[in-house]
This record gives structure tokens, sequence and C-alpha cells, in this order.
């Protein structure tokens, strides 16, 4: 098939050139409610919605497609080796969700790698299944948690025989990567169906020189986010079948009920475009753009106050940049400043912003001149200091959750100081967000790794996600 080719995108421009007058939803009707004659500000927003259109004759229907949603969809799967594979419009929460929901039944066991996004964990609650959590490896130049080890994975095999579903993030948030295809054929081994989070490697498969995908390396459900490192709008992601072991009728069904009846069109065409961006992505231009990063952190290291960290294992992520604080300031601090300066980063953490570069092709222009300007007058007065580092490492590399779904909704909570929440069942979901990587989930016990690391993370500066009160330093546990 050919990739240069956009049928769904096409075929809405083709629709726009009938002129055709709207008695049909969505409201601002091919965006003539919003005239220019009422406020120009509206003018990007108008034409923008001659495109944003509904299930009509011509268009096709994400939940039966037959048209050009469903040639999309093969020039997708063709794209990315897959055995089928499907537009999200919900966000790879709705895929993450999608797949698992297919896979996981009342009462199983879910070997899940710890630090996953929070879709993940709602997802195994949804299945009322029962999470087996792998801890992570540690970086301790990065601080940062990344890959679940072989060993870990088989002995969450050995003390779980019963699982039959594995569910990994490849690559973590920081762009760093493992060996995941000695994971997944470890699994196989045992019939275990391998489900992958790929939200941050859409783009993996645009280049030799990127890592290999969970599909090339064998995954059988693999969810990617294609708004995070490629041309699509916000909310846009891809679900891909890998292989027989997986039921598309079973995944089709659970995209049915999860995914809007009213699907964006906006949001569906540029996964089209985003499709088509990535598979002609060429050698000359993967060369363009790591010339443009190489000499973009070149300047960087130059700054004083912070480091440019370099992956140390395997093939990582390009596009990921990460500049570590050598002052007195903290990721979050150093993150406000540069906001100050008109440049906004991924994420911050104690120690470490994010930075994710764009996937440019050849010639294409980005001002890196102006982001180094930037953070040269952001950080002028910073000077270098040694840092004083808190290393979290998970205390156990296989452990069950304490109370199940079930359980859980037979008992009362109660608020608690954090530091009398030792040993207590957690009955919050604690979410820093981003990353949206839950360091609490209702029904586990809190440790001291929970609370030092919790209190690291308010001090630093952390925003989080599903918890009011811990901001004054209390917590909702469990009455057992």
């Amino acid at each position: 098939m050919y990739q240069f080719s956009t049928p769904l995108f096409d075929q809405l421009l083709l629709h726009t050139k009938k002129k055709p007058i709207s008695l049909h939803v969505p409201g601002h009707k091919d965006g003539h409610l919003l005239s220019i004659n009422l406020d120009a500000r509206y003018k990007i927003f108008k034409e923008l919605l001659t495109i944003d259109a509904t299930e009509l004759i011509g268009l096709d229907d994400l939940h039966s497609p037959s048209g050009p949603i469903l040639e999309s969809e093969r020039l997708l799967a063709e794209a990315y080796g897959a055995k089928k594979s499907y537009f999200l419009v919900n966000g790879s929460t709705v895929g993450n969700l999608a797949m698992i929901l297919s896979m996981v039944k009342e009462n199983d066991d879910v070997l899940v790698q710890r630090n996953c996004h929070k879709s993940i964990l709602n997802g195994i609650s949804l299945a009322k299944g029962r999470p087996i959590f792998l801890s992570p490896e540690y970086d301790e130049d990065w601080l940062v948690s990344n890959d679940v080890s072989y060993e870990t994975l088989k002995k969450g095999i050995e003390l779980y025989p019963n699982a039959k579903t594995l569910i990994l993030t490849y690559p973590n948030y920081y762009g760093m990567t493992y060996d995941l295809g000695k994971l997944i054929r470890l699994a196989h081994d045992h019939n275990i169906t391998v489900l992958v989070d790929e939200a941050h490697g859409a783009h993996f498969i645009g280049s030799k020189h990127f890592p290999q995908s969970a599909i090339e390396l064998g995954a059988d459900l693999v969810v990617q986010s294609a708004h995070k490192t490629l041309p699509a709008m916000t909310m846009g992601a891809y679900l891909h079948i890998n292989n027989q072991r997986v039921s598309n009728v079973e995944v089709e069904y659970y995209l049915t009920i999860l995914q809007s009846s009213s699907p964006s069109y906006l949001i569906m065409a540029s996964l089209d475009i985003a499709r088509s961006y990535v598979s002609t992505y060429s050698e000359l231009d993967f060369a363009y753009l790591t010339g443009k990063i190489k000499e973009f952190k070149k300047q960087i290291e130059c700054i004083k106050g912070i480091r440019v960290l370099t992956y140390r294992k395997g093939l990582c992520d390009p596009l990921k940049m990460t500049i570590q604080t050598t002052s007195e300031l903290t990721g979050f601090e150093i993150q406000a400043r540069l906001e100050k300066s008109g440049i906004y980063t991924e994420l911050a953490d104690p120690y470490n912003v994010l930075f994710v570069l764009p996937l440019l092709k050849n010639k294409m222009d980005y001002p890196f001149d102006r982001i180094v300007k930037a953070m040269k007058q952001a950080l002028i007065d910073v000077e270098d200091k040694g840092i004083q580092k808190h290393t979290f490492v998970y205390q156990q590399k296989v452990a069950a959750i304490e109370v199940n779904e079930t359980e859980r909704k037979k008992l009362k909570k109660k608020l608690v100081p954090l530091d009398s929440a030792m040993n207590q069942i957690c009955a919050d979901v604690v979410i820093p967000y981003p990353p949206g990587i839950p360091i609490l989930f209702p029904g586990e016990k809190i440790t001291t790794f929970h609370i030092e690391y919790i209190k690291l993370l308010l001090t630093s500066g952390a925003k989080f996600q599903g918890t009011p009160f811990l901001k004054d330093g209390t917590i909702n546990v469990y009455v057992t």
C-alpha cells in the first residue's frame, strides 16, 4: 500500500470542496456559526471545523469501518507490521483499558510493571483482576525507575504460576529502553500474553537507528500515543494486535464500549497524517535530526547549574533529552524558570527536567537557538553545586496488592497524618502528574519508601492527582 496516502484526510477535504449544507450534528455547522463577523479570534478555529464532520455517506464510521477509515487503519497495520490496527480518539488510556478488559478476567493474577501509567492500574481494577507488582530497576545516576529485570519477571512467574497476562511499559517516560524481547520470550514460554504500553514509542518505526518497537519484538497487544511524538492531535493514539494469540472480536467489543460514539474526525484525520509522516521517514531525515540534536545538546552542556544526562545502556530514544540539576535548584524550580522565559517542558521531578524534542525531517527548522538563549538567561545566576541525592528503590521485587477491589468496597476510609500511615492500607491513589505514574494505589500497604518519596515530591513542588488532602500532610487509609 502507498504510505504517502492519507485516505481519511483526503476524503474529508473532498467533502469540504462540495460546500455542503449541514442539517446534522455537530452544532457548529461546518464552522458556520463561528463566522469571522462575530469575532476575528475564531478564524483559525473556524477553518479547522470545516473538516470536523460526522458519520456521513463517504466519511465512514470508526465503529464499523468499511471505507476511508478502514483503508487508513490497514495502512497503519502495514506501517507497523501488525496483524490489525485501530485508531483511538480517547488517547492511549482507552487503548490500555480495552486491551486489559479483553484479556483479564475477574480474580485473574496480572503481572504488571510497578511504574506503569495510572490507566493500566485502572484497567486492572475495572476488570477486577489482581495486580502482581513487578518492581523496576533504579538508575542511581538519573535517579529514576526504569525497567523490570529478567530475574524479577522470572520470580514473579514462579510465585504466581496462574498468571496469564503480563503488562509492561516500554520505553519509560525518559526514553530508556531495555531488552523487552527477552522478557516477551520468557512470558510466551509460560503461555503468558504480553501487553505493552508503548505510549512514547510511536515513532520507533521511523528509522533502524531508533529502538525496535514492541510490535517488532513480539508483544501481543501494543498501545501507542501518536500525539506524543508524531504530528497527531492530542488524544490521538493507536492500538495494535500483533498475532493470533489475541482475539480482535474481544478488543473491538471493548473499543466500541469505551470509545466515544461520536469520534472526532479532526483527531482521526491527524492520526492518518501522523501514520503517513512516520512511515515515510527516511534515514536522511534521521541523520538531519540527530545532527540538530547533537548541536543543541552541545550548547546546553555549556550552561552552569545543569548537566545533560546520557543513556548508558542500549539503544534509547534520541527524542528525549533530560537535564539534571547540579545546583541548589530542584527540577521543578528549573522548569518554572524556563516557563517564565517561554520554554515549556514535558515534566520535572525533584532532580530532572525532561524535554521532548521534535521528530524533524530533512531541512525542517526549529527554534533551538531561541531555547538555548532563553535557558542561559533563565539560569544566569545559577552556580554548580553538589546536590544531595535521595535514592528510592522499591523494597519488594514482587508484591501482590494487600486488599483487592471487592474487599475495598466493604471498608471505610479514615484520614490520617502521612507520618502515621506506616503499614496501613492506602485508600487513595497518589499520582504525581505528569508523568501519571501512581506512587500508591488503593489496597497497597504504605511503607517508609512511599512516605519519604511523597515528602520529597511535596517539598520539591510536585503536583498530584487524586489526593486533595495530601498537600496538608494527610492521606486516606482503610479501616481494617
